[in-house]
């Protein structure tokens, strides 16, 4: 099992590889990304700061699709989805209408 630190590393250097794969300069990603360039370097060293830069890079070079298993949502089975609903109905009580309060009250005035 890898160390967080160990990870943030691993996904530095693969930063900087897709990044000169695609002969981009750090001052091109910058500009393209809105990312400064201090923070592109120090992505690149191991110290990701921000998730938001982190995206834009992400977004930039391509690759934005590495995180969309985390954002896409679970299908739910039918037959979940037909307990959930049962279970979020609430059993109401039923009120007596008007007509028969109003015929009580008449006998009791008698």
């Amino acid at each position: 099992m890898l160390s967080d630190t160990d990870i943030m590393n691993k996904i530095s250097a693969r930063l900087k590889e897709l990044r000169l794969k695609q002969n981009i300069s750090r001052q091109d990603l910058s500009i393209s990304s809105g990312v400064s360039m201090s923070s592109i370097v120090r992505m690149e060293e191991g110290e990701i700061k921000s998730f938001e830069s982190f995206i834009r890079i992400l977004r930039t070079l391509g690759k934005i699709d590495i995180l969309l298993p985390l954002v896409e949502e679970e299908e739910i089975s039918p037959n979940e989805y037909f307990k959930m609903m049962q279970s979020t109905q609430k059993k109401t009580r039923k009120r007596a209408s008007k007509s028969k309060l109003t015929t009580k009250q008449e006998e009791l005035e008698w």
